[in-house]
């Protein structure tokens, strides 16, 4: 740190399609849902992150909530800036007198164009962003795993974020071989979104299918400890009557089978790009999962006897990305970040 340090904040931002989280002196600040509330007639913004998310789906025709990003890149620019403001703003080590200039290191899918590239630049650049430098969230996600990404042999991580699920083989501080697919967490949502219009008759909003998705989400229809049936309260779509539905943890394993399909054949699509060499680290090593999405009950056991490796859940797979932006703003040298 030098004499004037304090003229310049440090913050490591990991910009999810569902939550952002940002560090700031290696602890997590700001963890909040990626949503802005906005004021139709003005275009300001009235609450972001958990404010905003209590108003998403309960809004009336002067306000309009806005998930800034969707499949993991910038939908919205205007919206992705005043989140990115707002949520910097949360953050109370501001001096009265002036507002230090930032410094930021963000995390963004390994599949974005330079068009989506550009964007992510430029919305942190307008929230007040110096210098800012960005790094593929499978590379983040392997150093907050605590994995030696610059050693001459194979890591590979899956990290399963709210908009995509990136697959990428790393090797001697670049990513040898990935895939990036948009299917993740929202795909989920939306897909118990739909079997519950279809085999219930009943319309569900988006938090109530990511409430069913956190209590009886499942990657099995047999688990070891299963959890008990979640009861959903809805209008029935035929009377408009409402309805309780109890709903198992088999159901939402059968729904979501097909999304998990995509997933493992991406899996699959990357193990056959990897060199032979890489492969066999891999196979000792094992495969990390990442992510939110790592956290759905049985996905690891499932992975596993599909692919005859094994993978291991990273410790708090939620902020590992989040992490590994924070390791790489200590260490501004690493061959993969980009100006």
């Amino acid at each position: 740190m030098g004499l004037f340090s304090f003229l310049t904040q440090e913050l490591a931002i990991d910009l999810g399609t569902a939550n952002t989280i940002i560090l700031y002196n290696d602890k997590i600040v700001v963890d909040q849902p990626s949503i802005v509330a906005i004021d139709q007639s003005t275009g300001k913004m009235i609450a972001i992150g958990d404010q905003a998310r209590a108003m998403h789906g309960k809004t009336h025709e002067n306000i309009k909530t806005i998930r800034p990003l969707s499949d993991g890149v910038i939908a919205d620019f205007n919206a992705a800036e005043l989140m990115i403001r707002g949520m910097i703003n949360m953050i109370n080590t501001k001096s009265p007198i002036f507002t230090p200039s930032l410094r930021m290191v963000i995390g963004i899918p390994s599949g974005s164009t330079e068009v989506e590239i550009r964007a992510v630049r430029d919305s942190s650049e307008h929230a007040g962003g110096r210098d800012v430098y960005l790094i593929y969230e499978p590379m983040a996600a392997a150093l907050g795993i605590g994995l030696d990404v610059l050693a001459p042999e194979g890591s590979m991580v899956v990290d399963i974020g709210g908009g995509t699920t990136e697959i990428a083989v790393i090797a001697l501080g670049g990513i040898v071989c990935n895939k990036s697919i948009r299917i993740a967490g929202d795909g989920f949502t939306a897909d118990i979104q739909a079997y519950m219009r279809q085999q219930h008759n009943v319309k569900i909003g988006e938090r109530t299918a990511e409430d069913i998705k956190i209590n009886v989400g499942s990657a099995l229809p047999d688990l070891d400890n299963p959890p008990s049936d979640f009861i959903v309260r809805g209008p029935n779509l035929m009377t408009a009557l409402p309805i309780e539905v109890p709903v198992s943890y088999q159901e939402i394993a059968y729904c979501l089978d097909k999304s998990l399909s995509k997933i493992e054949s991406a899996l699959f699509n990357v193990l056959e790009q990897t060199p032979p060499e890489l492969y066999a680290d891999i196979v000792k090593k094992g495969i990390y999962l990442a992510g939110g999405g790592a956290l759905l009950r049985g996905l690891d056991k499932r992975l596993t006897e599909k692919v005859n490796i094994p993978f291991r859940i990273a410790e708090d797979p939620l902020h590992a990305v989040a992490r590994g932006t924070g390791i790489a703003l200590k260490n501004l040298n690493f061959p993969f970040l980009m100006r």
